[in-house]
């Protein structure tokens, strides 16, 4: 067994303290908040809280737990998003399995109307317009149309569609399978990697998404949990939350953007320790030629 050179052990080591200090950069602030969420508010104003919480209270959270409309907003929320998140995906992997094919006629045309949307938008009110037009307000289709292809998602899967080999869609095209039959049961199974990558990518943005339920959803019964907790927040900052003590609303007031971020993050984070072993998939992919 070969022993590592003395500049190759210096290099781990100061590999390993650089990562490290990664780790730690990155993990500070959430840790932070976390131990906001579930401190004190005196401790909070004064700023003692740093990575463990300091005068435990649980007010903010049993509010929001108590709370009925939290739970059917949270519903909203999961609905809204498993809805947008597979209309977006269907739509963005035929179009992007489209444009990988070179022989196509007019691809560059196609390419170019997708690029053109990435710098170009109707605007705030046309698309007000045009959605309460088409009648769709009040329902999932408006959040999850407008939103339905993001432009970078799309030029991502078309070059990884197009970095496939050529010889297995002509393979099973010998063998009598369709364009759709191709694509179900040759490219996507091959294509576990970024397809677990768009997932989530659609999936946060659509989770996170607030603005379009507050513009196109009129009643409160349809609002998705991030709307319902920047009511929370307007509520706890305005000095007014009906059913709330005045010391309960100080502490609402006091870590109200901690309790927050943490109920939305948390979903998240759940769902992507099972996405991560694609990433790594997609990492490796072709790093081996057979």
């Amino acid at each position: 067994m070969v022993r590592p050179s003395r500049s190759y052990r210096v290099f781990q080591g100061v590999n390993g303290v650089v990562l490290t200090l990664v780790v730690v950069v990155t993990l500070y602030p959430f840790v932070n908040i976390v131990a906001r969420s579930f401190s004190g508010e005196r401790q909070i104003r004064s700023g003692d809280v740093t990575l463990w919480p300091k005068g435990f209270n649980l007010t903010t959270y049993r509010i929001v737990f108590h709370d009925s409309e939290f739970w059917r907003s949270y519903g909203n929320t999961v609905y809204y998003t498993v809805v947008s998140t597979v209309v977006a995906m269907v739509l963005t992997t035929c179009y992007a399995y489209v444009l990988s094919k070179k022989q196509l006629k007019g691809r560059g045309l196609l390419v170019g109307v997708a690029v053109f949307t990435m710098f170009f938008t109707g605007g705030l009110i046309p698309n007000y317009v045009l959605v309460t037009s088409l009648g769709l307000k009040n329902t999932v289709w408006a959040l999850a149309l407008p939103n339905a292809i993001s432009v970078f998602n799309l030029l991502v899967m078309k070059a990884f569609f197009e970095s496939l080999p050529g010889e297995l869609e002509e393979a099973a095209q010998i063998d009598g399978l369709s364009t759709y039959g191709t694509l179900l049961r040759i490219v996507l199974p091959l294509s576990k990697a970024v397809v677990a990558t768009m997932v989530l990518f659609y999936s946060v943005s659509f989770w996170n998404s607030w603005f379009g339920a507050f513009l196109y959803m009129d009643r409160s019964e349809l609002m998705p949990v991030t709307v319902y907790l920047r009511n929370l927040i307007a509520g706890a900052t305005g000095g007014s939350n009906a059913g709330a003590a005045t010391a309960d609303l100080s502490q609402v007031g006091a870590n109200i953007q901690a309790v927050t971020i943490v109920l939305t993050s948390l979903p998240i984070l759940c769902v992507y320790p099972f996405v991560q072993r694609y990433f790594v998939s997609g990492v490796m992919l072709g790093a081996v030629k057979g």
